[in-house]
């Protein structure tokens, strides 16, 4: 019997006030995938990336994510679902190890955990300082700690590499990266890296789909062309 797609969008839409943020966005993820988004600043990317992490609800179309509907399920889902956002979600008064366990708490894991991530990301030596005092590249790595700390099924990640030296991105690999065998949709701006570790592009531009294919058969004109 056939797997049911990890993430099924069908004409999906959203709008902010009279603003269409997504229009008519139909992409199918199958599970253990990769799904990359394209597009330039205002394209759509982060709304889709909300809308899948179920803190935004589509106004048009239907979705489906690991296998329920959305909004009707999203409580069903949400705690199988890593995101990594733009802005980092930690709170900036508190140390790495006081933000991860926290969330530690939340998701009624073991502190063993917290301790495991901090050691893997290579944080300890820093892991009590607030991260307000950290500089990018850290908090970039904390972030992508709380993102994996309960181990989800599906990671949705807003440029996850930004702020990283190579060393640091060697580190977080293992994490989220496609070694991870996780069901990712990452956004990216990089056309040559970005290809690299998808299995289904995706372009976008003032909310709709400019390009989707499976990412073998796309070529980074393709991709260079949807920031024209």
């Amino acid at each position: 019997m056939a797997t049911a797609p990890a993430i099924e969008l069908r004409g999906v839409g959203r709008r902010y006030g009279e603003r269409l943020a997504l229009v008519d966005v139909s992409v199918s993820v199958p599970a253990g995938a990769t799904l990359v988004v394209f597009g330039p600043n205002g394209a759509g990317k982060s709304t889709l990336l909300r809308m899948l992490a179920t803190l935004l609800r589509p106004h048009a179309g239907s979705a489906r994510i690991l296998g329920e509907p959305l909004p009707k399920r999203d409580w069903e889902v949400r705690g199988r679902i890593g995101l990594l956002a733009h802005e980092g979600m930690l709170y900036r008064d508190l140390s790495a190890r006081e933000n991860l366990r926290f969330h530690a708490r939340l998701h009624k894991l073991p502190e063993r955990r917290v301790e495991e991530l901090l050691e893997r990301s290579e944080l300890l030596p820093r892991a009590n300082d607030p991260v307000r005092t950290l500089s990018r590249g850290l908090l970039q790595r904390v972030a992508v700690c709380r993102s994996v700390l309960h181990d989800p099924e599906l990671l949705l990640l807003d440029e996850p590499r930004a702020n990283l030296d190579p060393a640091a991105r060697a580190l977080i690999e293992p994490l989220i990266g496609r070694v991870s065998g996780r069901t990712r949709v990452v956004t990216s701006h990089d056309p040559a890296g970005g290809l690299a570790e998808a299995d289904i592009a995706l372009g976008l531009r003032g909310g709709r789909t400019e390009l989707l294919a499976p990412a073998a058969e796309v070529d980074t004109i393709a991709i260079e062309a949807l920031y024209r």
